[in-house]
Parts: structure tokens; C-alpha cells; sequence
């Protein structure tokens, strides 16, 4: 101290203390939480929620190029209006409202599977002279990728610590490889066999894939039957309804790839058909998905009604296939 200082008149400035929150503003903090999840959550999941089943999207015609596959162009923009457009929210962690949402992520996944076994046959059965040279790369990429599960966020603790792929990123990459065989099929640089044996092989196993979901629908009403408040009867009605609207729009626009050989063999009739009762299924949305019993006043089964337009879609592709083997 110095000489002459008064410690009384002149005191040392006082040292400053952390601020900490006392009982009361810690229940505050607590409670704008509470309040935060309970009344942030049902908002952000009303304006998270989307079921895009319009089935009137179309491709832009901008975006096509000259012989170019309009089935893969569909099948590309139906990838990017659900991870760049939409929200993909399968794979949401638990604390984004997408996480809590059940309907939405099933109707996605199950379209992505449609895409992802079309880009399959495509690689399989079209996109190769005849089944004997070798599958297009740009194919093979695409299809890969799209085999990649739905609820992949950046982390995930069961396969590694460190950031990893997330599943959109894998679905961009399917899409740029499809939109690439395009481009490349548009300069005469890939294969596009439209031939009659190219597209049986390719409905014989869409009508596969319908069948095993019908196998699915047929399970879960003798398993449940009777209890109309299933809570696994709308996680399967949602995904084959996603199913049923992606091979809608993707067939669809196969008619046109095709469009020659499919007017040639009276085909236009039965293909129109199947189209109908794939968006009959597309189309579906109940306020509740119940499962009770196929003959129900009451408490009707969904699932019931879900699987006869299936199968009646499943039996179409077959009758396009008993027209090309003739």
C-alpha cells in the first residue's frame, strides 16, 4: 500500500464472480424447454410432414435430353424432389421433429425401394446388349447406391465413431450416376435395348416385387385380424403406398420409352390398366390406417383393400408378359 493511503477511503476494487443461475431462473430455463418440446415438436413435425403422391409429377421436358430414357429421367427427379425438395426424414436423429414422424418416412423408403429395383433391371436387363455384355458403369452405380438403407444419419454409433455418408448423400450420387447414363445415352454412348425380351424380363420381376408385397399385406391381416388399431398397419400400408406411387410415375413414363413395341403388340390397353391400379393404390389415404377385418363395417382393413388393387396390378404385369412371349 502506499504511503499516506487510506484502505477505508480508497478500497481495492472488488474481484468480479462468474455469474451463475440461481434455483429460480434454472426452473425458468427448465420450463421454457419443457415448453419448447412439447409445443416445438408437434409444429415442427405438422410442417415437416409432406406425402408427396401427386400423380401428375412429371419430368421436365427442358431436362430431357434427345433419346434419352424417360423412365431413368423420372426415376432421377423422383430422387432429388425427396432429398433436395422435400425433406428426407428417415433418418432424422431424435431430436429434429422428423424423427417423431411414422407415415412420411415409410411412403419415402418404400419409393426409394421401387427406384432402387427398377435401376437393378435396368442394369440387368436393358441397359446390356442382351443380357451378355457388360452392365452399364453408370447403372451399376446407381443401383448400388440406391441398396443403401434409408435411416443412415452422419453418425452412426453401431458401425463407426466418425462421421460417415448419411443415406441422401448416397441417393444424390444414385441420381447424378442415372442422370449421367442419360446423358451418355442421349450421344449414342450407352444402351437402351427396346426390345420385346428386354421389357418382359423387366415385368416379370416388378410383378415379383409386387407379389412379395402382397405376401407382406397378407402376413400382417392374419397376424392382427381383429384388431383394427394395429400400430404396424400403417408403417406397411405407407411404404408399398410409396412403392405402388414410384413404379406409377416411373412405368408410366417406361410406356412412352417403349412406345412403339407396346402399340405394335396391342399392349396400350392392359399397360393403361395397370397404371390404374397402381394409382388406385397411390391414391389410397385414410385418415387412419386400420386393420380389421377384410368384411368390416365398422373397423375396415386397409390393408384388404390395399392388397387386391396390388394384386390386381401384379396380375397386369403378367398379362403384359404373356402378350411379349407370343
Amino acid at each position: 500500500m502506499a504511503a499516506g493511503q487510506d484502505p477505508l477511503l480508497d478500497p481495492a476494487p472488488p474481484k468480479r464472480r462468474l455469474w451463475l443461475p440461481g434455483r429460480a431462473a434454472w426452473k425458468g430455463i427448465l420450463v421454457a424447454i419443457l415448453v419448447l418440446v412439447v409445443i416445438g415438436t408437434p409444429v415442427g413435425m405438422l410442417v415437416t410432414h409432406k406425402i408427396d403422391d401427386d400423380p401428375g409429377f412429371g419430368v421436365e421436358e427442358a431436362n430431357m435430353p434427345p433419346a434419352a430414357s424417360r423412365a431413368i429421367a423420372m426415376a432421377a427427379a423422383l430422387i432429388d424432389r425427396e432429398v433436395n425438395v422435400n425433406r428426407w426424414v428417415a433418418n432424422d436423429p431424435w431430436f429434429l421433429p422428423g424423427h417423431w414422424l411414422d407415415n412420411m418416412p415409410n411412403f419415402q423408403m418404400g419409393m426409394v425401394a421401387a427406384i432402387a429395383r427398377f435401376t437393378v433391371e435396368m442394369r440387368d436387363q436393358v441397359g446390356r446388349e442382351r443380357g451378355t455384355s457388360q452392365d452399364d458403369v453408370d447403372l451399376r452405380e446407381a443401383a448400388g447406391r440406391l441398396q443403401f438403407p434409408g435411416d443412415k444419419w452422419i453418425i452412426d454409433l453401431a458401425t463407426s465413431p466418425w462421421p460417415q455418408a448419411t443415406s441422401e448423400e448416397h441417393y444424390r450420387t444414385a441420381r447424378r450416376h442415372l442422370l449421367n447414363y442419360n446423358a451418355r445415352l442421349s450421344d449414342g454412348r450407352a444402351i437402351f435395348e427396346r426390345r420385346g425380351d428386354s421389357l418382359l424380363a423387366l415385368m416379370d420381376r416388378l410383378a415379383l416385387d409386387l407379389g412379395s408385397s402382397s405376401a407382406v399385406l397378407d402376413q400382417r391381416i392374419n397376424a392382427e385380424s381383429g384388431n383394427p388399431f394395429d400400430s404396424r398397419a400403417d408403417d406397411i400400408f405407407y411404404s408399398i403406398k410409396g412403392q405402388a406411387y414410384g413404379y406409377l410415375l416411373i412405368l408410366r413414363e417406361l410406356q412412352k420409352d417403349f412406345g412403339p413395341l407396346i402399340k405394335d403388340r396391342g399392349i396400350e390397353p392392359i399397360w393403361n390398366n395397370m397404371l390404374a391400379s397402381l394409382r388406385h393404390v397411390a391414391e389410397m389415404d385414410p385418415l387412419v390406417v386400420l386393420n380389421g377385418q377384410p368384411d368390416g363395417i365398422l373397423f375396415p382393413s386397409h390393408l384388404a383393400s390395399q392388397g387386391f388393387y396390388i394384386l390386381r396390378a401384379r396380375q397386369q404385369m403378367r398379362e403384359v408378359s404373356n402378350i411379349l412371349l407370343k
